[in-house]
């Protein structure tokens, strides 16, 4: 029997995502997964606005305890899947003298872009990293917010801002347009969890989603894409 599978997942999961829900189609047969890619924070209030969705993949933990707490896991289906971490990029061809995180202090960096912390996971790392590093009060003045890690990393990547906050997995996507100046440590380790969607139109499907996102085969996608092991 024919199953369509919807998959809601953080936008950092874009590339890696398409390519797992492609290999699942063909070790499926008749089995489509269809995705919505947007920040973590929107994703869970679109479902527990009551969107038709079997899985759900967070860039956090705060998002996926935000879905648990609002009831809508299927019971005993959250698990972590990948790990990532958090860099400083600019643009290729950028002038300025970047060459650690503390450098946007220069009267030079005048747009620095990183995701919203109120919404989005990529903007909370971030935060913490640069209050860690007591440098907040300083770039704050400075951020244009995005809407997700892929706006931020457009934003670079079309030489709109002078640096932003991405994942390591977000820069290889466009090495040829930006580059790495830093990566910074994150108080909270950059992981990313999994669920199945308790009120989703397809709950045993969703589960078998989830459950192939951890084997071998889609974890070998996932590195390739340059996500460690959960």
């Amino acid at each position: 029997m024919a199953t369509d599978i919807t998959v809601s997942a953080a936008a950092s999961l874009t590339n890696a995502f398409k390519d797992i829900g492609a290999a699942y189609e063909k070790e499926h047969a008749g089995d489509k997964v269809l995705f919505n890619f947007a920040a973590s924070d929107p994703l869970v209030q679109q479902i527990a606005k009551g969107a038709p969705v079997d899985v759900f993949a967070s860039a956090d933990q705060d998002a996926m305890d935000k879905a648990e707490s609002l009831k809508l896991l299927a019971a005993g289906s959250r698990r972590d899947f990948a790990t990532n971490t958090l860099v400083l990029i600019a643009p290729a061809n950028s002038k300025l003298a970047l060459t650690g995180v503390a450098d946007l202090r220069q009267a030079a960096v005048t747009r620095v872009t990183m995701g919203n912390p109120a919404s989005v996971p990529v903007g909370r790392y971030t935060r913490q990293a640069l209050e860690q590093a007591r440098l907040w009060t300083a770039v704050e003045p400075k951020v244009i917010f995005g809407t997700s890690v892929r706006q931020s990393l457009d934003y670079v990547a079309r030489g709109e801002v002078d640096a932003g906050f991405v994942y390591a997995t977000d820069a290889i996507v466009q090495k040829d347009k930006v580059r790495v100046i830093a990566t910074l440590p994150t108080t909270t380790p950059v992981s990313y969890p999994i669920a199945a969607i308790a009120a989703g139109p397809q709950p045993a499907a969703g589960r078998k989603f989830v459950d192939y996102v951890l084997s071998p085969a889609a974890q070998a996608i996932l590195a390739r894409h340059g996500f460690g092991r959960p």
